[in-house]
């Protein structure tokens, strides 16, 4: 079985980052290799490294922070600061998101963020600060300033797909959904093939509409309806074993299945209605699509069930969520 240390710390569950921080001990007592303690270009001489070493260096960081071990995340550090040099870009923010972990007060957190502003003050086109100001920006709750940042960082970088992602969460945090929106087109402009960000458009445009006006025919809840399906459909056609795009499927067609098939034939677009737009799915291809992403997270918590001692490869509370969604339809039939 592979080694969590060598998964992508960006998509580390809970679960194998713990797993990872545990192992990060034994794996840091290990001598470190001849080419180690050589910077760049004479490192490049040596055979005793790999990139992959130094970005499992960097993984195994990111699980500690993570988890809270600040020791072993300052070993890992100094290792990979020695090898690349504190100057270095990446080092930096790395370095940066050490601090903000050991920081005991807001005061520490303050002169951090001065630190940081200071660095972009001497290179404002150092991207790992300005992340990691924008990070920092987040947690002392200042979401505006936050927005300023990333709009000045994506005049800099506007291809930067993580720039625009970040804006997308904060504006959605304040309640700007069409922003939020806005700015995960251009995501998807930039990878068009990001099946997460596909689902993410879902839940997005599944939020714009109001719960409590599901009534009838109205084409403002379901146009957006059918448009939040489509993203989800999109997202698991590019990953087909994707919980949260089969999970957002489930509770769209769930809703639009509740509202009858009227709602679907009164709607602009519909079949037998004048199209002003994409044609409407007929209200048979819902039910159809809501049968089959209900037993695709049956079937993905059946595995998960399985695979549970070995680290699984689903997020436990994403589980457990499609777990309650099935439970809550089977109870509604059951009735």
């Amino acid at each position: 079985m592979v080694s969590p240390a060598l998964h992508s710390a960006a998509h580390l569950s809970p679960s194998l980052a713990l797993r990872a921080s545990q192992q990060a001990p034994a794996l840091l007592k290990r001598p470190g290799t001849s080419a180690s303690s050589l910077r760049l270009p004479l490192s490049l001489f040596s055979t005793s490294e790999s990139a992959e070493q130094w970005s499992a260096y960097e993984r195994l960081f990111l699980s500690c922070i993570q988890t809270g071990d600040d020791e072993s995340a300052r070993v890992c550090l100094k290792r990979l600061t020695d090898r690349f040099g504190a100057s270095n870009e990446r080092i930096q923010g790395l370095r940066g998101m050490y601090e903000e972990a050991v920081a005991e007060d807001e005061a520490a957190l303050e002169r951090i963020l001065k630190g940081y502003e200071s660095t972009l003050a001497e290179d404002p086109t150092n991207m790992a600060i300005a992340k990691r100001r924008v990070a920092l920006l987040r947690s002392l709750s200042r979401p505006v300033e936050a927005i300023t940042a990333l709009v000045a960082l994506l005049d800099t970088s506007p291809t930067d797909a993580e720039a625009w992602a970040e804006l997308s969460d904060v504006y959605q945090s304040q309640g700007l959904g069409q922003q939020a929106i806005f700015c995960l087109e251009e995501v998807l402009l930039i990878t068009p093939n990001a099946w997460n960000i596909h689902a993410r458009m879902g839940e997005l445009v599944y939020l714009s509409t109001n719960p409590n006006n599901s009534s009838g025919g109205n084409n403002q809840i379901v146009t957006p309806l059918i448009d939040s399906m489509r993203w989800f459909c999109r997202s698991i056609e590019l990953c087909d074993d994707y919980l949260r795009g089969y999970y957002g499927l489930k509770l769209v067609t769930d809703r639009l299945v509740s509202m009858g098939s009227r709602a679907l034939e009164g709607s602009p677009g519909s079949r037998g209605s004048e199209p002003l737009g994409p044609q409407l799915p007929s209200f048979s291809e819902v039910e159809r699509l809501n049968e089959a992403a209900t037993a695709k997270l049956a079937e993905i918590i059946r595995r998960h069930s399985i695979d549970e001692g070995h680290g699984g490869a689903y997020d436990e509370a994403e589980v457990k969520a499609a777990r309650e969604l099935l439970d809550k339809h089977a109870s509604k039939v059951l009735r």
